[in-house]
């Protein structure tokens, strides 16, 4: 059989840079596989994948070498129309591919590219979005649906077109958990309903691996490090080597002494199936274990109480929320897209006004207090250090919120370089803000807020899209904060960040607090879990099936332990 993508001897160097950012590409991919390309950020992933639609080399330009041939044509002799015919993208940001008014104009734009008769065009774009479970809201603006709404109007955007490969560029990044175990799920029934060949490109592969693939690739440095059967690459330490995350449930057999290259099912923990022996090693395992005390006997910093938030529309999006947290806690907010998280900390900052109930602060209430008067209490960093940052350089940004608060300017540079040495970025000083990586802006948007002396700082989404490697940077960063007395709350869909970073975590669905408790006892709880779109957590599955009474506690030991453990590797 003839492979439908690819690469020989292939390398590539983007026109600013100096070094090849793919280097010796050598790759061959089969009609109707289901390929995951993995590897830390600046890999090469994506780039791999630009090559494979046409991006590259006719909208990002650069120097190539060797051959990328994509269903029997050499893309560097083609054109990005023609290979858009044959290889539909959908990207991690839905909102960046619309181009319809409606969900019904935005699934035909290729077809009227194609010149498709109308009646033929109407016939087609009802199939798509039938296949992804659209066509109820074929009249709505793509812009008003949720954001699993928007990848199926994407992903219909696509197949309308009867291409004959789907590429998936970080589909989860900004998906719930639910919507992101839906999406893998959809992925997985449009592959065997069409037979098309899917590459997916990810780096939270547990999540991926929620239903199977044929081959993974891993990557680092532009090269192809493996070209494995994921229950191969899951049994060498590569994954581990090379910045990436492993499946919990794979963490956990490895320290129960689970031979996990003779372990039935390793590739998924949908697959996973335990023999007796395998079973009574992690039973005993468990059984030596000592969970540490968690509890929080401080004050409370904050509180609100029955506090209400409504648009001028009319809609209501908080309702009667009350919750307090403790001086010196660390807490994840979580629920579906839409549940109201963000919401509530904007109407906490003042960025809001409620328009019910009350907000406390050290016992104070502040539903009164102007924004600034806030941001010196309570901090308030986005998902995005982009959409905050507005100097040119990395001093004058952090020493922004505290110009014309009276201060000299010798004072003022006190402070800058005393909150840029926490952040770890003293050194970069007098840097400009455009010579650092995304992971160091965040740093410099905290820092910003930390200069202010707020007791509280929350945080929208502090690890999407990060690797396994600035995942971690960027949290332990945050626990040192929250070491030294900072109050940490973070809104996250990152489970695994919820169970283990965070002592008790608040869960929302439609503007309401359905349940506050630690992240173990919310992932162990079935009916919680679908209620509030979440994912459970690998841990729960593997205690259920050897029989153990208490998961909950189960998971709370496994989280001590594998963070005893990193801390001893480092």
């Amino acid at each position: 059989m003839e492979p439908i993508i690819s690469f020989k001897d292939f390398s590539f160097q983007y026109t600013a840079q100096k070094q090849p950012t793919l280097k010796d590409i050598s790759l061959d991919i089969y009609p109707g596989e289901k390929i995951l390309i993995c590897g830390a950020s600046g890999s090469g992933k994506s780039t791999l994948g630009n090559c494979i639609n046409g991006l590259i080399p006719f909208s990002l330009t650069g120097k190539m070498e060797g051959e990328c041939i994509v269903d029997g044509i050499s893309t560097k002799d083609s054109s990005i129309f023609e290979l858009s015919t044959r290889v539909g993208t959908v990207l991690q940001d839905p909102d960046g591919q619309f181009v319809g008014l409606t969900v019904a104009e935005d699934i035909a734009f290729a077809l009227e590219n194609d010149c498709v008769e109308q009646e033929q065009m109407k016939k087609q774009i009802l199939e798509a979005a039938k296949k992804v479970s659209i066509e109820h809201r074929m009249a709505n603006a793509p812009y008003d649906l949720s954001g699993g709404q928007k990848q199926r109007v994407s992903m219909a955007g696509v197949i309308v077109d009867d291409v004959k490969i789907l590429l998936f560029d970080e589909p989860l990044a900004n998906l719930d958990p639910a919507t992101g175990k839906s999406a893998i799920e959809l992925i997985d029934l449009l592959k065997k309903e069409t037979d098309t060949t899917v590459v997916i490109i990810e780096h939270r592969i547990e999540d991926v691996l929620w239903k199977k693939v044929d081959r993974m690739i891993l990557m680092d440095d532009g090269r192809i490090i493996a070209d494995l059967r994921p229950d191969e690459l899951l049994c060498s330490d590569l994954l581990k080597k090379h910045g990436i995350r492993e499946p919990l449930y794979l963490t956990l057999l490895k320290y129960a002494g689970v031979d996990v290259s003779k372990t039935k099912g390793i590739e998924s923990i949908n697959e996973l199936c335990l023999n007796e022996d395998e079973k009574k090693k992690i039973v005993s395992w468990y059984a030596a274990q000592n969970k540490e005390n968690r509890s929080n006997d401080n004050e409370v910093i904050l509180k609100t109480v029955d506090l209400d938030f409504s648009y001028e529309t009319g809609d209501q999006i908080l309702h009667g929320v009350t919750f307090e947290v403790k001086k010196g806690e660390m807490m994840a907010i979580v629920g579906q897209n839409g549940a109201g998280k963000s919401t509530l900390c904007k109407v906490i900052c003042g960025f809001e006004k409620a328009s019910g109930g009350n907000i406390f602060f050290q016992g104070k209430k502040i539903n009164d207090d102007s924004i600034r008067s806030r941001a010196g209490k309570i901090g308030y960093v986005m998902q995005n250090p982009n959409q905050m940052i507005s100097q040119a350089m990395i001093f004058d940004e952090v020493a922004m919120g505290i110009r014309n608060t009276g201060l000299s300017e010798e004072e003022i540079k006190e402070k800058v370089y005393a909150t840029l040495k926490i952040c770890g970025l003293y050194e970069f000083r007098n840097w400009p803000i455009s010579a650092l990586s995304f992971g160091q802006k965040k740093r410099v948007t905290i820092a910003s807020i930390l200069v202010m002396g707020p007791k509280v700082i929350i945080l929208d989404e502090p690890t999407a899209g990060q690797d396994f490697a600035h995942y971690t940077d960027i949290m332990e960063f945050l626990k040192s904060l929250n070491e030294q007395g900072i109050t940490i709350i973070m809104i996250t869909h990152d489970m695994h960040l919820m169970l283990e970073y965070t002592n008790r975590s608040l869960v929302f669905t439609d503007g309401r607090i359905v349940a506050d408790d630690s992240g173990s006892a919310v992932l162990c709880n079935e009916e919680l879990v679908n209620r509030a779109a979440l994912k459970e957590t690998s841990l729960f599955n593997v205690a259920l099936s050897c029989g153990i009474k208490d998961p909950v506690d189960f998971v709370d030991c496994f989280i001590d332990y594998d963070r005893r453990e990193r801390a001893h590797g480092e």
